[in-house]
């Protein structure tokens, strides 16, 4: 039984690409963020922790530590036109204030650029791991969870990366027969994130060659799933080894697949969807039998949308039509679009539509990409605050309003410690 989703039901459905952020006419660096807002969101003893057990700390006081390095790796995307030395001069300046240091002196670029050659990218990996984490409560943000799941979703994106030729080598170009030379005229790097869907926390996130398949990238993520999250994911995902891997983990699945996947019927179930099994593949037929595991399957339809496509076909782990009506997660799934979003605001709202990185070399690259996603966690974290203090959706708040926040509350944000930061008043847009 084919089901009719009709386009009110799909409950937020496609994403609204928003406007194009623009900073105004005569913004000064002063107006930006202060590093004690991002120290809010990635404690500094935190930072020191992973430094320390990637033997890259700071083993004396120097006028740039590491601490401030991470910081600064994390504040270049809220400053897609500024120097390096200021983008620096800023993050410093911020964590002096904060611990009521003296001012420190400005920093040579060739000192900054040595700085961040030896943290690398692995700590900021590892800081996402420890402190991107899903910000939703039931009692506040309802709409994040279905049927008490915590609502994720992981996608794929590529960007653009200086013309370097160590950056071509190890990420390469995308192929255009438009081209002369047979390729693009930028390298380009692949990533996948996963994503808290309604407050558009990035909650894990892997970067990778152009020529990395999404599907690849995204079983890097699959360990940051777990019991008591449903997890959507598109039809370029589903595998049987990913569909294992994710079901290891306790979480419950809602996965896009082909819909001409041919998938025995077990038992129809009174909701119109049925149940069925996937088995892996390339093995021999009594080993494929026992490794074989239960899925509803649910097919539907779009009617009435212009760009649908005939027929769509959903996996899912969630075997009780009672517990989730196959209708209700039809509309569930097109939640996943939420991610569409936070590609949005990554490249449009944080960077201003900047075309490519900074970084011209592959580790710098790595680099400047997880600290990227730490700030956009620190924009979405503050936007959370403002979303539960008043009891209302994340959606109703603007993310580019919130980026702005940040950057004008540059003047007073070091008036108080991070340690401190339960005790500010959060402003909402």
């Amino acid at each position: 039984c084919r089901l009719q989703l009709l386009p009110w039901q799909l409950d937020g459905g496609r994403d609204m690409a928003r406007t194009k952020a623009v900073l105004g006419e005569g913004a000064r660096l002063s107006d930006f963020l202060a590093a004690s807002l991002l120290a809010r969101v990635v404690p500094a003893d935190v930072v020191h922790a992973v430094l320390d057990e990637h033997g890259c700390n700071s083993q004396r006081i120097r006028s740039f530590p590491a601490v401030a390095g991470v910081y600064y790796c994390m504040a270049l995307s809220l400053y897609p036109e500024a120097a390096y030395e200021e983008v620096f001069a800023v993050v410093s300046q911020g964590l002096a204030w904060a611990s009521g240091g003296a001012q420190p002196a400005l920093v040579a670029k060739s000192s900054i650029s040595a700085l961040r050659s030896r943290i690398g990218s692995a700590p900021l990996s590892d800081l996402i791991k420890r402190c991107c984490v899903p910000l939703a409560n039931p009692q506040d943000h309802p709409q994040a969870f279905f049927a008490g799941l915590r609502l994720v979703a992981f996608d794929g994106s590529t960007f653009e990366l200086p013309d370097e030729a160590d950056n071509a080598r190890d990420f390469g170009y995308p192929s255009s027969s438009a081209i002369t030379a047979g390729h693009a005229g930028y390298p380009q790097a692949r990533c996948a994130v996963l994503i808290e869907c309604a407050t558009h926390a990035i909650l894990g996130a892997k970067i990778g060659a152009f020529s990395d398949g999404e599907r690849g990238l995204a079983a890097a993520l699959l360990p940051r799933l777990e019991s008591g999250m449903l997890c959507m994911a598109d039809r370029g995902f589903n595998s049987f080894e990913h569909w294992r891997q994710a079901t290891a983990t306790g979480a419950q699945l809602l996965w896009r697949c082909g819909s001409t996947w041919k998938m025995p019927v077990q038992r129809v179930l009174d909701d119109g969807s049925f149940l069925s099994v996937i088995r892996p593949s390339n093995v021999p037929r009594a080993e494929a039998e026992q490794q074989a595991m239960a899925v509803r399957v649910i097919d539907y339809e779009l009617p009435g949308l212009d760009d649908a496509q005939p027929r769509y076909r959903l996996l899912t782990t969630l075997l009780d039509p009672q517990r989730a009506p196959a209708m209700e997660l039809a509309a569930l799934y097109h939640q996943r679009w939420e991610i569409e979003s936070v590609f949005d605001e990554l490249k449009t709202h944080l960077r201003q539509s900047r075309r490519v990185l900074r970084s011209k070399t592959p580790e710098l690259v790595r680099q400047e990409f997880y600290g990227w996603v730490l700030a956009h966690y620190a924009v979405r974290w503050l936007l959370h605050q403002g979303a539960s203090n008043h009891r209302i959706p994340h959606a109703e708040l603007s993310f580019k309003g919130h980026v702005e926040l940040l950057r004008r509350t540059q003047p007073h944000s070091g008036a108080f410690p991070p340690s401190e930061a339960q005790k500010a008043t959060t402003l909402v847009p």
